[in-house]
């Protein structure tokens, strides 16, 4: 799935028709770019919009040294996975834990709902729009199972805010992902789970599997904690679409046509839910139904 517009590895472009140009090194970040202020902080980095040849840019640093291997590990994952999915990285500074990627002025996904307010969405906020922000939440998650560095887990994902702070609203209403920190690798051939960090997780978002399975009388530790794959991701697709999917004219049969997909990514046992394939499928047959059916008026009652 090799998308035109990408460089060949180390190299990005900005903008539309310009040439490929090697990723920024330590030399030209310290002296080309010009921080303008503070856009966002997490507990791994601080992010700036910034400036570099009259291009807005996204300068991420390092807040916390504690976690400078989360930060070099998602710099190692933005290095490669660059693709139609992911935030392009534009350089780096190792030593100075700097990373440079395109701005996007819509921010993260979190602010979906306000953006469509805005008299300048208006006319996106339809649910052909948000099924297609959905479609393209579903490639992405598709894209890290099978990714060139295998299949890769999405672990940042504790409650619907926080996956939705791991992605960008793109300008032309897409989705990219954003943050790369927290992407375990399972290997199910060489017997290699993950879990998603060493604390205790609770509450309904998270699977099943990776709530404490041996009840309140034994304490929570980390080393009796089984190990789980990537249907975790599975299990919060529904969530993340009914989120994406918000309410408008139209949302609700999306929601009604999606219902049994949506009942197998729910499934207890993590082996019986769908793969991210199946779900992308699914998703792509019912926008071409539903677009069908939005074309010819009075199908609907036949139903």
């Amino acid at each position: 799935n090799v998308d035109s517009s990408l460089c060949p590895f180390g190299y990005f472009r900005l903008g539309p028709l310009k040439n490929c140009l090697p990723w920024l090194s330590c030399g030209a970040i310290n002296t080309e770019v010009r921080k303008l202020k503070c856009v966002g902080e997490g507990a791994v980095k601080k992010v700036f919009l910034s400036e570099w040849k009259e291009n807005k840019v996204s300068l991420s640093q390092l807040a916390n040294l504690e976690l400078k291997e989360d930060f070099l590990h998602g710099l190692k994952m933005l290095k490669s996975l660059q693709s139609k999915y992911v935030v392009r990285l534009l350089g780096y500074c190792e030593k100075q834990f700097t990373i440079l990627t395109q701005y996007h002025p819509l921010g993260s996904l979190k602010s979906l709902n306000e953006m469509l307010d805005l008299p300048k969405y208006k006319g996106l906020n339809t649910w052909h729009r948000r099924f297609m922000l959905a479609i393209d939440y579903v490639s992405i998650i598709h894209y890290l199972h099978n990714s060139p560095l295998g299949t890769l887990v999405m672990c940042d994902s504790n409650d619907l805010d926080k996956v939705l702070s791991q992605y960008l609203l793109t300008s032309d209403f897409h989705i990219l992902v954003n943050d790369l920190d927290a992407l375990p690798l399972v290997n199910r051939s060489a017997g290699r789970l993950v879990k998603c960090g060493h604390r205790e997780l609770q509450g309904e978002f998270v699977a099943p599997e990776q709530l404490w399975p041996y009840g309140e009388e034994v304490p929570f530790e980390d080393d009796l904690m089984p190990p789980y794959d990537e249907k975790t991701d599975i299990w919060k697709i529904p969530d993340v679409s009914n989120f994406l999917l918000g309410h408008v004219k139209g949302s609700d049969i999306v929601r009604f046509h999606l219902f049994d997909i949506h009942a197998a990514c729910k499934k207890k046992n993590p082996a019986e839910r769908p793969s991210t394939q199946m779900v992308m499928d699914t998703y792509r047959k019912i926008l071409t139904l539903l677009l069908r059916e939005a074309a010819m008026p009075g199908t609907r009652e036949m139903l």
